[in-house]
């Protein structure tokens, strides 16, 4: 069985048929799934669906896009909902350069001010890291106490090398089955198997052959074939590890 570390399952994408895909997971192979918020609003609509489906746990946190709406009333709010048993991460939180719609100073201290609240708390932590590597480390180096999951993992296969060392978990997409995937497919070559766990970030990243359609949990398995063939070992290995590697992460493993 496996574990979708990371999926946006409360995405209006699902609005037609939300119900439908999270009923057949099971049959598709897919145990357990951590639904991960982006935002406030978003991050108690994760909880909720972790309410109703046994299966589904939550993250809450605030992506950088929306990076500026981290105040102390938002904190204030992700301290009361990760007294949910069913909340085991902060998340997603982080850093995005590519567009940068928040200016990075902002993004840089809502990223802080939620590894401050995860130190805190104790909790895991979920980030999303893109073209801010420098920045991305120092933040966390600053933090050592924390870790967590850098998902949809972007960097050098150097950088996860440094991040496994620290104690941080890297999290595959189906990035990791595309032709062009030459960074991700050396990281899943050159790091330890019990520091990877794989994720959909659905709706977006779908795998091959299925690229550019809605991605959901269901085709997690694409992306444990593939890191079966870049591991050199089975299918059902891959399922297991990957899966006992989540539990650690989100802190399941009883």
């Amino acid at each position: 069985m496996l574990f979708d570390t990371h999926a946006h399952m409360n995405d209006p994408a699902f609005d037609e048929d939300r119900e439908q895909v999270l009923l057949g997971l099971k049959d598709k192979g897919v145990e357990y799934m951590m639904n991960v918020g982006c935002c406030l609003d978003s991050s108690k609509d994760c909880v909720a669906m972790a309410e109703k489906y046994p299966f589904v746990y939550a993250a809450v946190g605030t992506h950088p896009d929306t990076a500026d709406e981290v105040n102390e009333a938002v904190l204030d709010a992700y301290r009361e909902m990760a007294k949910h048993p069913k909340v085991l991460a902060i998340g997603e939180i982080g850093l995005d350069y590519y567009y940068e719609t928040i200016p990075r100073e902002i993004q840089i201290r809502a990223f802080r001010m939620q590894m401050e609240l995860a130190r805190e708390l104790q909790m895991p932590v979920i980030v999303h890291e893109r073209n801010a590597h420098d920045d991305g480390m120092r933040v966390v180096k600053d933090f050592k106490d924390v870790t967590g999951v850098f998902h949809c993992y972007s960097g050098s296969a150097e950088m996860a090398r440094q991040l496994v060392n620290m104690g941080w978990y890297i999290g595959f997409t189906g990035v990791l089955t595309f032709k062009n995937a030459r960074k991700a497919v050396e990281t899943a070559e050159s790091i330890p198997l019990d520091r990877i766990v794989l994720e959909t970030d659905c709706p977006f990243m779908a795998p091959e052959p299925f690229r550019g359609k809605r991605n959901d949990p269901g085709y997690l398995y694409r992306m444990a074939e593939r890191l079966a063939e870049i591991r050199g070992i089975s299918v059902e290995e891959v399922h297991h590890i990957t899966t006992e590697n989540a539990k650690r992460l989100y802190r399941l493993e009883k």
